[in-house]
């Protein structure tokens, strides 16, 4: 059917105007194009040829800078130092031994080191970074930089490395960082990323293994433009990674500094604690080591000497060190046999210089016997017998139960590595380890801090500080974290009886100030800061009845591996306790002679809040102990560092 002109006419309007949209379109999109060519052409022409020659983009990771540890006052015992590295990266390196071989001619390195090297670049991802040189010399550092264009791959880089300013004073409670190793990302689910870069370091061991992801920070990261050679070529953009918490500990770094100088190369170990809010001021262990080595890269040589020593400086003997505490538990015997009961602080015993049981005998450290002695003449001259009769009556489960109440036997939760938790032992667990059952013989020997009885000199603080207060203090070692202090608890009372409490405080009294107080000579004279203490001394050896017929072999003719521990226990001011000490020395010999003298100076540097005056000690020790000053090396009086939060 034939359409109208007017239907005609009406169709070729709409034509037309649809002809002229599609062409306006089209004239817009070439306009857009050529907008787009001219200024790719002439204002971004340089970057598309780069691009356009191999360029790409690669995100790179900031590693974030560890957090700080400081000492109560501010005092950085744990900080960040510059340090030049450089990384080589194998995707962008091409031929690895050819930039390896470069490399050499301006680094130092040897054959071996070089072949480990490359066996380390091939173990690894194409793509992961591996460290191949740190703590360069700027000389060497700004070599690599210029040389760059012949070195693909590489990368010289400026960033933070751990360092320990004090060195060995906090070796053992900071513990140290090193490199993350496989073993470690093994035992971490869904590690960090930022854990796997080549310069990246992590908590091996103590504080700084523990607060770990406190201390580590959050990564940043960079977006870098790198040609086909892998040389980069700009940063495009970055963001800062987000620095590890600041943690601010209990300790106090001049106390410290002390406490280790004291102990000198002994095998020893001391801790000092704040008995109204169980902060730790001091925990040292001796002999002590250079954390900073490992975190350069300790040598062989180095370590095996460490290895070797037979003091065993690796080892933190002050909460790893579990130690027949020795008459250093005799309080926990005493306030087990009066709060039960048994005995009242008048009761006696008589000391022959053993006792017999069951044809054996057990013998008193003195041989002719301290004849009759109440509670407080028991701890004065630390008899023996006296604690072997009150066994008798009193029962193990009684004293375990008492030893966990103050401290023995029960692991504190403090951020340090493998805290032993001791043994209080009593009928059921020797039941459950050796399946036998316990003997009346066991309990005596446990009453006086032998047989199957161990405690560490953490554990001896504590509960010396709980015995001082009547409380059950808590040790704690982090004072803040970013400047938010940690709330201290509320101790609980212990829930003995005051009367008995007075006793065994009496008792450790007499031992310090008593006429025949077996650590007498390391008293305080200065009224003030009388002290109240407790010898202890524990056989590592079998004394058989032959020798003992013959004379007990002295301990200065022994190997030193073969002598007697010597323990102290001590808390001052004795009417309003602030401290409690413990030293532990191994194989010392007598606590009254070799470790009472410790814990007595290392309490007065504590009381005094540094070198105390002579007139603190008695007449015949001042002229030793001044001598003993002017050979130490004191760390003097700081002030606070104004690097509190996060730089």
């Amino acid at each position: 059917m034939r359409k109208s002109q007017k239907e005609i006419a009406e169709s070729s309007r709409l034509i037309s105007r649809r002809v002229l949209l599609l062409g306006v379109i089209q004239a817009a999109v070439i306009s857009t194009l050529g907008l787009k060519l001219r200024s790719m052409q002439l204002e971004h022409a340089e970057e598309y040829r780069m691009l356009s020659d191999g360029n790409s983009i690669k995100i790179r990771l900031l590693p974030p800078a560890r957090g700080l540890i400081l000492d109560r006052n501010g005092t950085i015992i744990a900080g960040n130092e510059q340090n030049y590295r450089v990384t080589l990266t194998r995707e962008d390196a091409g031929d690895v031994s050819a930039v390896v071989a470069r490399m050499r001619r301006i680094i130092p390195m040897s054959d071996r080191q070089a072949a480990e090297l490359l066996a380390e670049i091939r173990r690894r991802s194409a793509v992961t970074p591996v460290m191949v040189a740190d703590r360069l010399t700027w000389q060497e550092f700004s070599s690599i930089a210029l040389n760059a264009p012949a070195l693909p791959g590489v990368t010289p880089e400026s960033g933070l490395s751990r360092s320990y300013p004090r060195a060995g004073d906090f070796a053992h409670v900071l513990g140290y960082v090193g490199p993350v190793s496989d073993y470690d990302l093994s035992k971490i689910d869904n590690p960090d990323p930022v854990l796997r870069l080549p310069e990246f370091q992590l908590g091996k061991v103590g504080m700084e293994a523990k607060l770990e992801e406190e201390l580590r920070g959050k990564a940043g990261n960079r977006r870098v433009e790198v040609n086909s050679a892998g040389r980069e070529m700009r940063e495009l953009s970055r963001q800062e990674g987000q620095q590890g918490a600041t943690v601010q500990t209990t300790l106090d770094a001049r106390l410290q500094n002390f406490t280790a100088q004291r102990l000198g190369t002994e095998s020893a170990a001391a801790v000092v604690i704040d008995v109204t809010n169980g902060d730790i001021v001091a925990i040292s262990s001796s002999p002590v080591f250079d954390p900073n080595k490992f975190v350069r890269g300790i040598s062989s040589s180095d370590y095996k000497d460490l290895m070797q020593h037979d003091h065993r400086p690796l080892a933190d003997k002050t909460v790893q060190g579990a130690y027949p505490p020795g008459s250093t538990f005799k309080m926990v015997t005493l306030l087990a046999g009066l709060e039960s009961g048994v005995i009242n602080p008048g009761s006696r015993f008589f000391c022959p210089g053993f006792t017999q049981l069951a044809g054996r005998r057990f013998h008193c450290w003195r041989r002719g016997g301290h004849g009759t002695v109440d509670a407080i003449r028991s701890l004065e001259q630390s008899c023996d017998v006296y604690y072997y009769e009150l066994a008798q009556k009193v029962g193990i489960d009684r004293i375990a139960a008492m030893a966990r109440r103050l401290g023995i036997g029960v692991r504190h939760d403090l951020p340090m590595s493998a805290i032993t938790e001791g043994i209080a032992p009593d009928r059921a667990w020797k039941m459950e380890r050796y399946q036998q059952e316990w003997q009346v013989g066991d309990s005596l020997n446990a009453s006086i801090g032998q047989g199957y009885v161990l405690a560490s000199p953490l554990q001896l603080a504590v509960m010396t500080a709980r015995v001082a207060t009547g409380k059950a203090v808590i040790p704690r070692l982090v004072r803040a974290v970013d400047g938010v202090v940690q709330q201290v608890p509320e101790f609980e009372d212990l829930g003995i009886n005051p009367l008995n409490l007075r006793t065994a405080r009496g008792g450790m009294d007499a031992v310090m100030n008593g006429t025949h107080g077996t650590a007498r000579r390391a008293r305080i004279v200065a009224p003030e800061w009388q002290m109240a203490g407790k010898t202890g001394t524990s056989q590592v050896r079998n004394i058989t009845a032959a020798e003992r017929a013959r004379g007990v072999i002295s301990n200065e003719q022994l190997p030193w591996n073969r002598r007697d521990h010597a323990l102290f226990v001590c808390f001052a001011p004795y009417d309003m306790p602030r401290y409690a000490v413990s030293v532990v020395v191994e194989h010392g010999g007598g606590g009254s002679a070799v470790a009472a003298p410790i814990a007595r100076d290392i309490l007065l540097f504590a009381l005094a809040g540094g070198l105390p005056p002579l007139s603190a000690y008695p007449d015949g020790e001042r002229a030793k102990v001044e001598e003993m000053w002017s050979k130490m090396n004191l760390m003097p009086p700081l002030a606070p560092s104004t690097a509190r939060a996060k730089a």
